[in-house]
Order: structure tokens, then C-alpha cells, then sequence
């Protein structure tokens, strides 16, 4: 009979064929296409124009970025995060356990909950990992995280417990700032390098995506519950992308602190207000611009339902559908306004 460690192991060596590093660059003569010259030298900090030439000359790319995934369909589906693919019109490469190297194109992502997939090209059969439900997971069960830490070690694996659930944090990039929510908490060691890559458990079953760690205290990390990915390649196979309704708010969700600092009215509700002052907190001709939903609007309630730090506006689109008619409860300047919009996807 095998030891507990015996299972461990034969349960990582399993998993490992399945996890990918990936990379994130663009060729340099396409850099030239899309870039002024004077941009050239601060892509890579040590490049000069001379540098960048000669780069130029050989065909070679500069890196973007990277991080880590695993596979999720035989024929080719990668998951990650979005953060972990930087943008779009990037090239992709991913490298398995064994040094095998694939071109990956970008198929769909999901910025609202931090997931992208990409699709390795050609008709390469690749092993895949079962998905577990991560409704089912318990405080206190082992957990192991696997990835591709600094971009430096791969194949690498660190162990833990649920630390705990449905965990909020704000995530930010040079691309988003975005709420994400009903995470998966684990003192699993989760390094740069490790987003994209699985959270397994004892079974060897995929129960998270490694997503993030808080710098500034130790044992903290988190990662996607795996059901959101799996009702998301549920849509890519069904509909070769990702379908989810839109109503175009900016939002910051109000409990008493943000009434208190904001001198609101009230302690519930959405306030359309934008985290950035390049972007608008209506979004141009998206739903709630058509409906006439405007800037410091405080959406109340929904469909009769009200918003709440713990039903945000995001929990609500979770279970909506495309082309739903909603009925907003708005409190603009001090008084009720009744607004009624229909959602559309998100592009």
C-alpha cells in the first residue's frame, strides 16, 4: 500500500505534463511597425537603439511577459490569467514539463474574473487535468500549487491548506483594476511566475487558478475558483468565445466607510464612479449610457434585489443573460429614479 507521500508524489508527477510556462513577446521588426523609433530603447532596460538594430537584423523578439497555465482540452486549450498574456497581438509560446516548445494563438478572455485561455496551434493531442468542483472545498484541506516561478524554475510545487473562501482583493495592471471576488485563499507559496498555473488537491483534481499573492505579508495567496473556468470553456466550445452580459458601469460598491468618506446618503448600493481618470464611468454607448444611467449615479437595487458588498453589481451579471431587460432602482441626487435597460454582450 502507498504512504500518503507516495500518493502525493505519484499525483504531482501526473500533474506536471499538463502545466505550461508561457511567454509573451513580439518579433522586433512588428514592434517597428506599430511603435515610433524613439520608443525603441525603453522596451528592454538595458537596449539601446544600436542594441535594438542589431535585434532588428537577427529577427529576434522582445518579451512582454509570461507565466504560467495548464491544459484543459486535449486538443491544445491552455488556462491562465489575464495578466499573465499582458494584452492582446502578442505571440505566445508555451513550454511543457519536458522542453517541448508550441506556438499558442489567444482564443477568449475573461477580465472580470482574471482568466484567459490560448490555443496551441496545429494538431498536437496534449494530456489534460481533471477539474474538480470548487464548490465543495473545505477550510483545512491540502492544496498544492503548481508553476513556473520567476520564469526561472520550472516544474516547480509548494504546499499547504485552504486557508480560506469566497476572499475578495483588488487586482491592478498597467491593463485593469478590477474587484475579484469569491477567491480561494491558501498559505500554498504562490511566487511570481506562479499565476495561471493550477491549485490541486489531494485527488490531483485542478480546484483553483493561481491568480495572486499579497506582497507585503507572508503565506497569502489566492486563486480562482475553478467553476468559473469551466462554465467559461464550456461557452468557448459551444460558441468559440466568451459570452457575458454588459451594462457598462465603473463602479465602487458602498458600505459605511465609503458613505462616510464620499458624505452619501446611504450604506448600500453601486456609485458610478471611475477608478481612473482616463476612463469614463459610463461607458460609451454600452447599455447603461443608452438607458441614461449617469456619473455618481448610485444604483440601489435590481430587479427588486438590492446591492450590497456582499451582492455586488458583478454577482448580479454572474447569473444574468444577454439581452435581459433589467430594472434599475437609481438615486440621483437624493432622489429615486426608476431606469430600465436591457443587458448586451460584453465585446
Amino acid at each position: 500500500m502507498l504512504t500518503q507521500e507516495q500518493k502525493i508524489i505519484k499525483i504531482i508527477e501526473k500533474t506536471l505534463p499538463a502545466v505550461v510556462s508561457i511567454e509573451a513577446y513580439k518579433k522586433v521588426r512588428d514592434i517597428e511597425r506599430a511603435y515610433p523609433q524613439w520608443i525603441f530603447p525603453f522596451f528592454e532596460r538595458e537596449s539601446t537603439g544600436r542594441q535594438f538594430l542589431r535585434k532588428h537584423e537577427r529577427g529576434e523578439t522582445i518579451r512582454f511577459g509570461g507565466g504560467s497555465g495548464f491544459v484543459v482540452d486535449s486538443e491544445g486549450i491552455i488556462a491562465t490569467n489575464v495578466h499573465v498574456i499582458i494584452r492582446d497581438h502578442l505571440n505566445y509560446e508555451v513550454t511543457t514539463s519536458d522542453g517541448k516548445k508550441y506556438q499558442a494563438q489567444l482564443i477568449a478572455t475573461d477580465p472580470v474574473d482574471d482568466v484567459a485561455f490560448l490555443k496551441v496551434t496545429g494538431d498536437s493531442r496534449m494530456p489534460t487535468l481533471t477539474l474538480g468542483d470548487s464548490s465543495k472545498i473545505k477550510l483545512g484541506q491540502s492544496v498544492y500549487a503548481v508553476g513556473n516561478v520567476l520564469g526561472l524554475f520550472q516544474n516547480t510545487v509548494s504546499s499547504g491548506i485552504v486557508s480560506g473562501l469566497a476572499r475578495s482583493i483588488q487586482a491592478q495592471s498597467e491593463a485593469f483594476n478590477e474587484n475579484l471576488r469569491g477567491l480561494i485563499q491558501t498559505d500554498a507559496a504562490i511566487n511570481p511566475g506562479n499565476s495561471g498555473g493550477p491549485l490541486i488537491d489531494s485527488s490531483g483534481n485542478v480546484i483553483g487558478i493561481n491568480t495572486a499573492s499579497v506582497l507585503t505579508a507572508e503565506n497569502i495567496g489566492f486563486a480562482i475558483p475553478i467553476n468559473v473556468i469551466k462554465k467559461d470553456l464550456e461557452q468557448i466550445k459551444k460558441y468559440g468565445r466568451i459570452t457575458k452580459p454588459f451594462l457598462g458601469v465603473r463602479y465602487v460598491m458602498i458600505d459605511n466607510f465609503v458613505r462616510d468618506s464620499l458624505k452619501l446618503s446611504v450604506n448600500y448600493g453601486a456609485i458610478a464612479i471611475s477608478p481612473s481618470n482616463e476612463r469614463d464611468a459610463i461607458v460609451k454607448n454600452s447599455p447603461a449610457h443608452k438607458a441614461g444611467v449617469r456619473e455618481n449615479d448610485i444604483i440601489l437595487e435590481i430587479d427588486g434585489t438590492k446591492l450590497t458588498p456582499q451582492f455586488s453589481l458583478q454577482d448580479f451579471l454572474e447569473t444574468a443573460k444577454i439581452g435581459q431587460k433589467i430594472n434599475l432602482k437609481v438615486l440621483r441626487n437624493r432622489k429615486e429614479v426608476p431606469i430600465a435597460a436591457i443587458l448586451e454582450e460584453r465585446k
